[in-house]
This record gives C-alpha cells, sequence and structure tokens, in this order.
C-alpha cells in the first residue's frame, strides 16, 4: 500500500526532527538540534554521532555470565546481542519506522486507538481477508482475549500442544480450564491433527492448534474434529504472520487467530500482537474486552453518552506509538518476506550435504502450505550434540538457540498429572532443535559465516551459498 502519512518535501524516509528535542535523527545518525545537517534537505553524517553499531566481543562463559547482573546464559534467546558478531536476532528499521513514530508524538497522541492502529488493522483484514483484527499488546493477550471470549467454564477442556510457548496454556488456564496436551508430527511439528479425536470428551470445549516456525497446522482436519463435536478453535499463529494453508491466511482459518509483532518475528513493533475475529455478533465484546471490559468503544463512536464496565477485560490495547513502528513494517510486508525466503534457501542450499549425510534434518514444509520464512532450525542427533554444536558456533561469535523445553514436563504441567515419556515426539524435538540467525538485515555473508561454522563441526569443509 501506498505510505499512509506523506513526508514534507525534502525530508527523507529516516529523517525526522522530534519535536521539543535538543537531539535529531538522520539516515541512522544522531546529532544536536543545532547541527546544520537538521535544518537542511542534504543529508549527511558530518558532525553527527552515527547510531551505535554491533560490536564483537569475546563471549563470557556461563560462570562469567552467572556472575554478572542483566548477564543470560548462553543458548538464551535474549542473550546479550552485542556479544556476537552474528546475534541471534536483531530488530531492524525498513522504512519510515522513526517517521511514523515522531508524527504520532506531534500530533500528541501516543496511546489508545489512533490513526496508525487503525490504519494497520484495517491493512491486515484487507490482506487476510479478515473479518476483524484488533491490535493488541501482544500475542499473549491476544490468546488472553480469546480465552475470555470462549466463555470458558471450570473444567472444561482445551486440546493443545505442550511444544509450544506457555502462553498458549497459560490463557486458558487462568479462566479454570484444563489442559490437555497432544503430541506433535515429527515432521511439522505441529499438532498431530490424527490424536485430536482420541483427545476429546464430553468436557472438550477448545482445540488451539500452534503453526509452528510459520508452518500451518493441518486445519482441514482439525476444522473437521471441531465441527463434529462442536469445538471452538484458536489458532496460536504467533510465528505464521502472512503464511497460508490451502490458499487461507493463517490465523483467518478458526473462530479466533491470534498474532505476533514482537521483535523476533517477521514484522515487528518491540511488543505487539493481534487477535482476529471471524464472528461479526462477536466483534463488539472483543472490542469491550480488549479495552478493560468496558465500552469505551461504543462511547467513543458516539453509540452511549458514557461508558461502564461491562465484561471481564484488560488494557490489551496496542500503544498509537507502537502501531506507528508497526506500520511501517506492514506496508514493506512483501519486502520483508522476500528477503527471509532468500537467507531461508540459502541455509537449506548450504546444509543439505549435512542432511543427506544424515547429520542433521532441516524443515520440512507440506505442499499445502506457504511458509512466511520465519524461521530456519536443524534438528541435531541428540541433546548433547546440539549442546556442542551451540558452543562451537558461540566461539566463533555466532549466537544460535534452542527452542522451546516441553510445558507437560514443566513443574506445571507435573502438577496436572503429566510426565515425561508421555509425549515423546515433542520431547525429543525440544532436545534437538537448534534455531538459526534469521532477520531481515542479515547479509549473505552472515548466513555462509553460520553455514561454514555448522559445516566445520560436522568435519565438512567447502563452498557456501548457492
Amino acid at each position: 500500500p501506498p505510505p499512509l502519512f506523506q513526508a514534507e518535501d525534502g525530508i527523507r524516509d529516516l529523517s525526522l526532527s522530534l519535536v521539543g528535542s535538543e537531539m535529531c535523527i538522520r539516515d541512522r545518525c544522531i546529532m544536536p538540534r543545532r547541527a546544520p545537517v537538521c535544518q537542511e534537505a542534504s543529508l549527511g553524517c558530518a558532525a553527527a554521532t552515527p547510531l551505535p553499531s554491533t560490536p564483537f566481543r569475546p563471549v563470557p562463559s556461563d560462570e562469567e555470565c552467572n556472575r554478572s547482573p542483566g548477564c543470560m546464559p548462553s543458548g538464551h534467546p535474549q542473550s546479550t546481542f552485542v556479544n556476537y558478531r552474528v546475534p541471534f536476532n536483531k530488530p531492524g528499521i525498513i522504512g519510515r519506522e522513526l517517521h511514523y513514530m515522531a508524527e504520532t508524538v506531534a500530533a500528541g497522541q501516543t496511546a489508545g486507538e489512533g490513526r496508525f492502529v487503525r490504519a494497520c488493522e484495517k491493512l491486515l483484514e484487507d490482506r487476510f481477508d479478515a473479518e476483524r483484527v484488533l491490535l493488541t499488546t501482544s500475542c499473549t493477550s491476544a490468546l488472553e482475549m480469546a480465552a475470555i471470549l470462549c466463555d470458558l467454564q471450570p473444567g472444561d477442556e482445551v486440546i493443545l500442544p505442550s511444544y509450544t510457548f506457555v502462553s498458549t496454556a497459560n490463557a486458558f488456564f487462568l479462566q479454570g480450564a484444563k489442559l490437555v496436551f497432544v503430541d506433535i508430527r515429527p515432521d511439522t511439528l505441529n499438532l498431530d491433527e490424527s490424536l485430536i479425536e482420541a483427545a476429546v470428551t464430553d468436557r472438550t470445549r477448545v482445540v488451539a492448534p500452534v503453526h509452528y516456525a510459520g508452518v500451518s497446522t493441518a486445519m482441514r482436519d482439525v476444522e473437521a474434529v471441531a465441527q463434529r463435536h462442536d469445538l471452538i478453535v484458536v489458532e496460536d499463529a504467533a510465528q505464521s504472520v502472512d503464511a497460508t494453508y490451502e490458499g487461507r491466511y493463517s490465523g483467518t482459518l478458526g473462530d479466533f487467530g491470534c498474532y505476533s509483532f514482537h521483535e523476533t518475528k517477521n514484522f515487528i513493533c518491540g511488543e505487539g500482537g493481534a487477535l482476529v475475529v471471524r464472528d461479526p455478533a462477536i466483534v463488539a465484546r472483543a472490542e469491550c474486552v480488549r479495552e478493560d471490559g468496558t465500552n469505551r468503544r461504543l462511547f467513543e463512536r458516539g453509540e452511549i453518552d458514557r461508558y461502564e464496565w461491562t465484561d471481564r477485560g484488560s488494557s490489551y490495547l496496542l500503544p498509537e506509538l507502537l502501531a506507528a513502528y508497526l506500520y511501517a513494517q506492514l506496508e514493506n510486508m512483501d519486502r520483508i518476506s522476500e528477503r527471509r525466503r532468500e537467507i531461508y534457501h540459502r541455509y537449506r542450499e548450504g546444509l543439505e550435504s549435512l542432511e543427506h549425510r544424515g547429520d542433521i534434518r532441516l524443515p520440512i514444509i507440506p505442499d499445502d502450505c506457504v511458509t512466511n520464512y520465519h524461521m530456519f532450525y536443524l534438528l541435531a542427533e541428540s541433546e548433547p550434540v546440539r549442546a556442542a554444536l551451540i558452543d562451537h558456533l558461540k566461539e566463533r561469535g555466532i549466537l544460535s538457540v534452542f527452542h522451546y523445553v516441553s510445558l507437560h514436563a514443566s513443574p506445571v504441567g507435573q502438577s496436572l498429572g503429566y510426565r515425561k515419556g508421555m509425549l515423546p515426539v515433542t520431547e525429543s524435538i525440544c532436545d534437538r532443535l537448534l534455531r538459526l540467525p534469521m532477520y531481515f538485515d542479515l547479509t549473505d555473508s552472515d548466513v555462509d559465516e553460520v553455514i561454514a561454522g555448522i559445516q566445520s563441526f560436522y568435519g565438512l569443509s567447502g563452498s557456501t551459498g548457492p
């Protein structure tokens, strides 16, 4: 889509002056507001301070890290990025993010539902052919909203995978639901649709598939089971924004869909999410839940003369300031997706020889799915091999990370009666999966360096990249 707001003549995308500030930002440079470059259309970094880069420093050992406040052990997804030449993730500025954020400050609205919130929602609704999209503070918030809208009673059951982030489970757990964990498929790592029917009881109310790594669950089968047993389908599509299944977008296939715009996702705003609502009859209530359980939206539209507390809810609305950043990302969805596709295939081509040798396994994408290239991972032979590979890459200044720890084997899972050994595929994947760096600004040489590091670990050397 065309830019929502046009900059003044002579001002480029990342060139903005923050109203009332002593500093201005131009073309990734920070400088005193009085500097001539802040007043002129011609740009440059003369008399300016470049934005901080990411220097490489020796990575501290876990022992050293444990003694240092704020340092996280190796393997942790949020471990300090400045310690790595090739970090696991790096949030990027793709287009007009800083300009739009400055506009919200200048306009005097950084919170609430402003023009950028509405613009993001409209863009997503149009692109995904969704009935209603509501921006939220996170995917966790979207899942909690969906759980409230399901009207669960204590003891009602929710079927979901154990291989997921805790938010998927917590959203329903907070409503008093009983969690019924089901194993995943060994190919896509998604909820095994063939096991859902056997898990259904007369107390089952919801099935919550998680679309892992931008690859959709087999939703035709999920929907069939849901229709037979009158179940609500809540999609955790945190990792699958802009991915499709049989030509339909993830997040629009169930009764509710939940997206994430966390800084590690494809399209970002630091922390953010969205709830997709399929039934137009539920939209007004969903808006109420998002506004602390009040009918404030009706008041602001002039439909009532005051707003009141009418339902359960919380403060789930994404701030306008973050929506401004997000809109600039959504304007560039195709550009972002194309770069991630290039990175994904460069990894695959560089690592296929190791898969052919049987050293690793690479991602599998079914024919009925189109991925959004959210993640590139490999499956090592065992947990000790994976740990050794993480350390090997770390020594080369590369941060790779494992992912979920199975929920059924967690302390809470065990308090619910689950034990290790009950979901063997989930446990195997948790022990062996390794995520590789993936972000928009990752260069081809960075990717080749990661590939070379993995090849050297397995005793293979040679050219990398396509």
